[in-house]
């Protein structure tokens, strides 16, 4: 029988990699909204505040493209960049553009499906890794950068 193999730190033997991990999975979401909403108020404008009409879809569509261009260009949004927090995948690597958009179409499924979202975060708070569904489904990770 083989040992399964983690190429991830163990939170067993390296805590110091998911310290605080959920919180400030936490605070990064809630900096990612705010940030998704600054950039959304040029659309706005731009669309002769047509854009109201249609907003959780244009709010989703623009925070769909932040968090992809930003998980994809340094594993982290600018959220979990200010947080020192960063997804890894499975082989310890960063997100590449493919796995930054998988990473983000099922947090936007989970968004969508608001009890799914809930799932996540209770799983985020109760595993070893703090993972979410999508972590889980990926095998990646949220670690601190500089532990």
């Amino acid at each position: 029988m083989h040992a399964y193999v983690s190429h991830l730190p163990d939170p067993a033997h390296q805590p110091e990699f998911y310290a605080s991990v959920p919180t400030k999975r936490a605070l990064a979401w809630v900096v990612d909204m705010l940030v998704t909403v600054v950039l959304l108020l040029p659309a706005l404008v731009m669309t002769a505040f047509i854009g109201l009409f249609f907003l959780p879809f244009l709010y989703m569509t623009v925070g769909f493209i932040y968090r992809v261009v930003t998980i994809a260009s340094g594993s982290a949004t600018w959220g979990m960049r200010l947080m020192s927090i960063e997804l890894r995948d499975a082989q310890g690597a960063r997100f590449d553009f493919g796995q930054a958009f998988l990473h983000t179409a099922g947090y936007t499924f989970s968004l969508v499906m608001a009890p799914l979202q809930l799932v996540s975060a209770l799983f985020m708070c109760a595993t070893d890794r703090g993972q979410g569904l999508t972590d889980l489904v990926m095998g990646s990770v949220m670690i601190n950068r500089r532990a």
